[in-house]
């Protein structure tokens, strides 16, 4: 079994403190900035914290988890989301399926990083955005042996296929866009 896997209880995810962190509303924005989106997908989707968060704008939205618990509660947050039980390195649909795709605090977990971004890359039609811990010790989240340098995310973005591949620094995370086309991102907003 994957050591670097999230083995915790539910509400430690939806702890204040920890949203608070996540700056969801600036995450989600970020997301969205300069993308005509209807539908996306949230990889390793936990209880569902920004599925439920790009749903309430209006997306159609999907989410993968390896835990049954975590997806019970992403269906019960957001019970209009279609959530299946499914690694990130084999996504159980069909190519060019999303606008969007989004992984929040998941990729460090993954078996293969450039299979799962490969992966990824094959669902969308548009852009991936990740949200991961910085390389650092931290008080909150995984050891740092467990981090993702950022160069090393941005190197398997490149060679999974992405054209467009940048790091915004937050408050406390980085969070990466990706785009299958080369393309201008927008600027972070601050």
């Amino acid at each position: 079994m994957n050591n670097r896997r999230f083995s915790g209880e539910i509400e430690r995810l939806r702890a204040d403190e920890r949203i608070a962190r996540l700056e969801i509303s600036r995450v989600v924005d970020l997301s969205l900035a300069g993308l005509s989106a209807e539908s996306m997908l949230d990889i390793g989707t936990g209880s569902g914290i920004f599925a439920e968060a790009f749903a309430a704008r209006g997306l159609k939205v999907a989410g993968v988890d390896l835990r049954d618990d975590m997806l019970e509660a992403a269906r019960q947050y957001v019970p209009v989301g279609d959530f299946q039980q499914a690694h990130m390195e084999l996504l159980p649909f069909a190519d060019a399926a999303f606008d969007l795709a989004f992984m929040g605090l998941v990729l460090h977990e993954a078996d293969d990083l450039v299979k799962a971004l490969r992966e990824a890359y094959r669902t969308l039609r548009q852009r991936l955005m990740i949200l991961e811990w910085p390389y650092e010790i931290g008080e909150f989240g995984p050891p740092q042996d467990h981090r993702l340098r950022a160069e090393q995310v941005l190197d398997a973005a490149r060679e999974a296929g992405f054209k467009t591949v940048e790091s915004v620094a937050l408050k406390h995370l980085i969070l990466f866009r990706m785009e299958k086309i080369a393309t201008t991102l927008p600027p972070a907003v601050e």
